[in-house]
């Protein structure tokens, strides 16, 4: 009788942990419907899956098992009562005309969330080709937007690891609003003709983590917008695109500040730009200080280190008065390799607002072409130099009586 009552109870207690395992597994959205041909649209299974997991109390998986899902479009919303990670082990594809993606003009979009975690191995396919030839931003100021492939609006304490991002129509990923966002292990692939494709843009966000990254794009690999703060990017891999750009700044009213940018242990490769800060000429006001590029290694970049308050693409400026963005604080150390043009080192301040606390250190930049030697090539700056300086650096720099 014991023996048996010890059986019916260890029965019991495997059968109670089988139903627990069955609640606590994995949201597989293939159980939900979803099939893995690439031509039957996932979002609403996939909105199911979320609506589940975001409603538990107890942290939840959505799987995207492998194999090729279509999904029109989702929006993810929070708030959560638990953590959601979403493993993506297959590939999520895109509709390719941009017009089928209405809502928001975001293709995943995912917004008031707290301890995310995306990962799985899987790809992200924006199935951007057909309309990059729509794109009528590069050439006019006022243009339709296309869709982002995955946007982050007020999300925090998220991890972003393990995943790829494929030929986004727009902008790989956006941030917004966010706090405490690590990418890691993140790829990213476009064709360096793609346009606007930019990998990563962080706005308004503070305290994101960007490391062991290999991007390449049509356009910057990492670009940092208004009211970006302690922003740490290391051991990333860029190339194609235009680098790394802080900006562009001042084009409209009411920017905020960008503070505490790290770039550090990086490899830039055929990009049109290396690490660079930009802002556009008559702008608004606004500021960027304590930003930091050490540490990194240019292959064949047609402008290694850029400071450019003239930034003005496709002759969109109307109006040539000096950009009233402050730039402070800004160091370039340790920082290697080839250069495609011959001016290797480009610090172009605003003569309003001269650049301040500028240092360079430890330049080693060589330009094997034939139009000339290497060379900087400054104004309205006068930065403090050390270490070895190839090209020589700002040699016959001054800023304007005024600002002296």
């Amino acid at each position: 009788m014991a023996r048996a009552l010890g059986t019916t109870l260890l029965c019991s207690w495997l059968f109670f942990t089988c139903i627990v395992q069955a609640q606590t597994g994995p949201i597989d959205v293939t159980q939900l419907g979803a099939k893995p041909d690439g031509s039957a649209d996932m979002s609403q299974v996939l909105a199911d899956a979320w609506k589940q997991a975001c409603n538990s109390t107890t942290p939840s998986t959505i799987l995207i098992p492998k194999g090729t899902f279509l999904l029109k479009e989702a929006s993810l919303a929070g708030p959560c009562k638990a953590p959601v990670e979403v493993q993506i082990q297959g590939t999520v594809k895109a509709p390719e005309d941009p017009a089928q993606i209405t809502k928001d003009k975001e293709w995943m979009s995912i917004i008031y969330v707290d301890q995310l975690t995306l990962s799985g191995g899987g790809t992200l396919d924006g199935q951007g080709a057909k309309a990059w030839t729509q794109n009528e931003c590069r050439v006019k100021t006022e243009c339709s937007k296309l869709p982002n492939t995955l946007s982050l609006n007020f999300v925090n304490n998220t991890v972003i690891r393990d995943l790829t991002s494929l030929n986004s129509k727009l902008f790989h990923v956006n941030l917004f609003g966010c706090n405490n966002i690590t990418f890691q292990h993140f790829t990213i692939i476009a064709p360096g003709d793609s346009p606007n494709t930019d990998g990563i843009h962080i706005g308004h966000s503070t305290g994101v983590v960007i490391t062991d990254s290999n991007i390449g794009t049509g356009d910057d690999c990492i670009s940092i917008g208004d009211g970006a703060k302690q922003v740490n990017i290391s051991k990333v891999t860029c190339g194609p695109g235009h680098g790394i750009s802080v900006g562009s700044l001042g084009r409209y009213d009411n920017e905020l500040p960008v503070e505490g940018i790290f770039v550090t242990d990086c490899t830039i490769s055929g990009t049109l730009n290396g690490v660079r800060v930009k802002s556009w000429p008559a702008s608004k006001s606004g500021s960027a200080t304590n930003m930091h590029f050490e540490g990194i290694i240019m292959q064949n970049v047609s402008n290694p280190v850029i400071i450019d308050q003239e930034y003005c693409p496709n002759n969109q400026c109307t109006n040539t008065a000096p950009s009233s963005v402050k730039i402070a604080q800004v160091s370039f150390k340790n920082i290697t390799g080839t250069s495609a043009t011959p001016a290797a080192v480009t610090l172009l301040c605003s003569k309003s607002i001269p650049c301040e606390g500028v240092e360079v250190a430890d330049i080693d930049l060589a330009y094997n072409g034939n139009q000339g030697s290497v060379s900087s090539n400054c104004a309205n700056v006068k930065p403090a130099l050390s270490g070895k300086l190839n090209p020589p650096i700002c040699a016959n720099a001054t800023v304007p009586a005024q600002a002296a």
